[in-house]
Parts: C-alpha cells; sequence; structure tokens
C-alpha cells in the first residue's frame, strides 16, 4: 500500500485522527473567521476598536460557537476536541476573537451552568448561548491577579439582598456585556454572583491605551453598593474551587487557540519565504530559513498534538488542572516564539499590519499572561512533581 503525500500544511497527519463532525465544526468556524474577521482585524487592531461586537456576537451564536462544550439550554454540546478546533480557527484570525468566545462561553457560561440554579440557567443561557446577552467574569482586581484569595471585592447581606462592593481589572467584554458573574468574599468565602450589567451602582469603564489584544473590548468594571436579590448568588460552590475551575476550562480554549496565531504566522513566514527573492533566489532556499521553518513547523505540530491530546482526556473525563497547566505553559510559550521567528523572516514587512505576525505576537504577549502567568503554571507543575508547594 503506497504511503500518502506529505502534506506541508499537516505534516504529521494528525487530521487522521478527526472525525467527519470535528472537520465539520473546523471548516465552519474557519469560513466565519476568512468571512467576518480576517477582511477587516487589521484595521481593528490599528483603531483599537472591535465595532460591531453585538452582531458577531449573534452571528457566533448562529454558529453554535457560544458555550458550544456546554450541553442544554440552546449549547451545542460540542465535544472537547471540537471546542479546542474552534478556538485554534479563531484565534488564528485574532486572539481578540477567540477571547470574546472564551470568556461568553468558557468562563461566565460555564459558571453558570456549572453552579448556577435551574433559574439562572434557564434565564441566561438560552440567551447567552445566541449571543443576544453578551456575559463578562470578573475576578482579578487591580491590586489582586495571581492571589485572588486576597480579593477585596465583597458582598455583604443586606435583610434579603446582597449588597456588592469592589473593582475588578482587565475584564473582557466588561462593557459590552449584559451580565456578569463576579467573584466576591463574603462571610461564609467566596462566592459568584450573577449581575446584571443594568443594575444601580454597576458600571464598566473601558479601559483604552493597549497595545495588546487591540481588536478586544477590556474594561474595568466597579460596583458602588450593587443591590441584588438573594438568588443572584451561584449556589452551588463556595470558595476559590469556584472560579479557579472555570479558569481551568477556559485555559484549556488558549491551549489550542495559542496553536492558531502560531500557525498563522507560519504560514505567512513559509508563503513569504517561497516568494521572496534575495541574492537571486527566494530566501527559502537557504539553509538558515530553511532551519528557521523547520524548528517552527516542529514546535507548531507538536503543540497541536498536545491540544489534540489534552482534549481527547476532556472528552474522557480525565483531564486534570495540572495537564491544562502543562498545555498553557508549553503552547503560549511556543506559539510566541514561532511569531518572533516568522517576523524575522520577513524582516521590516514583519512589523506592518499588511502581515498578521506582529498583531499576533503582541496579542500572545497578553495570553502569556492571562489566566495563568507562565510563573504559577510553573508552580502547579512544580508542586505536581515534586508533592511540594512553593507557591508562597
Amino acid at each position: 500500500m503506497p504511503l500518502p503525500p506529505f502534506d506541508p500544511a499537516d505534516p504529521l497527519g494528525i487530521d487522521d485522527l478527526l472525525q467527519p463532525e470535528d472537520l465539520a465544526v473546523r471548516d465552519t468556524v474557519r469560513r466565519w473567521a476568512a468571512d467576518r474577521v480576517l477582511p477587516y482585524v487589521a484595521e481593528w487592531y490599528e483603531t483599537g476598536e472591535l465595532p460591531g461586537i453585538r452582531e458577531l456576537a449573534r452571528e457566533l451564536g448562529s454558529i453554535g460557537a457560544l458555550g458550544m462544550s456546554l450541553s442544554g439550554y440552546g449549547c451545542a454540546g460540542a465535544s472537547a476536541v471540537q471546542y479546542g478546533l474552534a478556538c485554534l480557527e479563531l484565534e488564528a484570525a485574532d486572539s481578540g476573537i477567540r477571547s470574546l468566545v472564551s470568556v461568553q462561553g468558557s468562563l461566565a457560561m460555564y459558571a453558570i451552568h456549572r453552579y448556577g440554579s435551574e433559574e439562572q440557567k434557564q434565564n441566561w443561557l438560552p440567551r447567552m448561548a445566541s449571543g443576544e446577552v453578551i456575559g463578562c467574569f470578573g475576578l482579578t482586581e487591580p491590586d489582586h491577579g495571581s492571589d485572588p484569595a486576597s480579593m477585596r471585592t465583597y458582598a455583604k447581606r443586606d435583610g434579603g439582598d446582597w449588597v456588592l462592593t469592589g473593582r475588578k481589572m482587565w475584564i473582557t467584554n466588561g462593557s459590552v456585556a449584559g451580565v456578569a458573574v463576579v467573584w466576591a468574599g463574603t462571610e461564609d468565602g467566596i462566592r459568584g454572583f450573577v449581575v446584571p450589567t443594568d443594575s444601580p451602582g454597576f458600571s464598566a469603564p473601558v479601559i483604552k491605551h493597549k497595545l495588546s489584544l487591540r481588536a478586544s473590548v477590556t474594561s474595568e468594571l466597579v460596583m458602588d453598593e450593587v443591590r441584588l436579590p438573594a438568588d443572584a448568588v451561584l449556589p452551588e460552590v463556595t470558595g476559590l474551587r469556584g472560579p479557579l475551575s472555570c479558569l481551568s476550562h477556559a485555559r484549556y480554549g488558549i491551549v489550542w487557540g495559542s496553536m492558531g496565531a502560531a500557525r498563522s504566522c507560519f504560514e505567512t513566514a513559509v508563503d513569504y519565504a517561497k516568494s521572496r527573492e534575495q541574492f537571486g533566489r527566494p530566501i527559502g532556499g537557504f539553509q538558515l530559513t530553511q532551519a528557521k521553518l523547520a524548528d517552527m513547523a516542529v514546535e507548531l505540530h507538536k503543540g497541536i498534538l498536545l491540544a489534540h491530546h489534552l482534549g481527547r482526556r476532556m472528552d474522557a473525563g480525565r483531564l486534570r488542572p495540572e495537564q491544562v497547566s502543562f498545555g498553557k505553559l508549553n503552547n503560549v510559550r511556543e506559539a510566541i516564539d514561532i511569531c518572533r521567528t516568522a517576523r524575522t523572516i520577513l524582516g521590516a514587512n514583519g512589523i506592518s499590519l499588511e502581515y498578521p505576525i506582529m498583531r499576533h505576537a503582541t496579542n500572545l504577549e497578553s495570553v502569556l499572561t492571562y489566566e495563568g502567568t507562565v510563573e504559577m503554571h510553573q508552580l502547579v507543575l512544580g508542586k505536581a512533581l515534586t508533592g511540594l508547594d512553593a507557591f508562597r
């Protein structure tokens, strides 16, 4: 039986691991991104705006991309691998678009789906799955990022109500959200609250002057004695286990998504190297350029293979948080290195928005540290390897 031909786009034959349903999901998201994001994203990035975000959210809902790995309540009930493939295709367009989907589905919707009451699920999830309502997730604070246990946001009981006061920072979707899942200290420990953003005392000023994730809405959340009914609290969880489990789900999407950004840069570098001529021939014909491309391909497809492996474990109910840390730590670091190497192949053209490389590279600098910094994931793995806690 003859060997299949070598495919430069899939040198390890990873597509052989995919079922027809997986390929259909991937192709649907890829077509949507090619039509609705790629022609415009350089301008969005340059202006630092994401116009039409509500329309984009509704379109993403129509293709089943919002909360797609959740079941019921209008969600697609897709596999973890299918969700990962969607994240890869979205981030190949732009990290900001993948962040929109991740925060909506893996953070805000996931928190309500896993820890909310039936009334909360029925009220919010169908509208969030369709993109009618955008959600955000408030955990990080101005003075507390990697140490969420020290958060200052606090909710106190007042009769039958809760009164929520505090600030959250670097919140994706914040100023366009209709609902915020906000984590706060209470006399019983850390609790999650489902907060309609039209509640009196709630505001979400936009964070400007960003040099990364510019095609994304990033905000501060300010809660000034926001009065909430007793049933605003997520009833099924107390303590950091709640928000950390949501973050683990979102980090899984980053394991895939970062490889999308890397793939975009790699493919751009290959195309450029085959057409750009110096010293009388394409630069792709020089040994040093080919060495760069080979090393980039190895790390890119190893990262995709790692993402597949973690996805299969998640689908089997066997994915541990430490394994998610393994994936995020490796894949985001390698994605940044691929972007930087691709930039060297393009030379000065690599810094132009005519090409996606510098946009992806600056975006990944944020992806590297949000939802767990490099150092925190190293310590998660260090503790798992040694049994010794070095966090403090």
